[in-house]
């Protein structure tokens, strides 16, 4: 298996690379020993929980790393996927509410992780820059 500590931040990653929310990486190597690490994400809906879990067991593959076990692909609220070392927790954004997870391991070190790509600037829309004509300003 891959070094934990670079196999849970790949997994974030792949977990951002679908625009997952809230994504955090729970160090519980003090606190208990089936599993050394969380990666906790949240999904707006259904298809990207989805979409969130199938990039990191995709993702997973292509390095060699195939999930122990996997549990709720069937109800998409919360999925979950054993990589031994390190544990992914996909929720919807309801049920990460609901269960608390980060409550219940409250004394876990935790790291948030934020996408720090750039974002492509939106093109401003047509209709609304209309007006933009009549108070001299030029579009290129």
């Amino acid at each position: 298996m891959a070094q934990t500590k670079t196999l849970q931040r790949q997994i974030a990653e792949l977990a951002l690379s679908k625009k997952a929310k809230d994504v955090a990486i729970m160090d519980l190597r003090e606190l208990t020993s089936m599993t050394d690490y969380f990666v906790v994400c949240t999904g707006e809906s259904e298809t990207q929980v989805k979409a969130i879990a199938d990039a990191v067991m995709t993702g997973m593959q292509e390095l060699g790393e195939k999930a122990w076990h996997v549990e709720g692909l069937q109800n998409l609220q919360w999925v979950l996927l054993d990589y031994v070392d390190v544990v992914v927790h996909v929720f919807h954004k309801d049920a990460r509410m609901f269960y608390g997870l980060e409550k219940l391991w409250g004394d876990a070190k935790v790291q948030k992780i934020v996408d720090r790509k750039p974002r492509a600037a939106s093109k401003p829309n047509k209709a609304r820059t209309g007006a933009s004509k009549k108070v001299g300003l030029t579009e290129k």
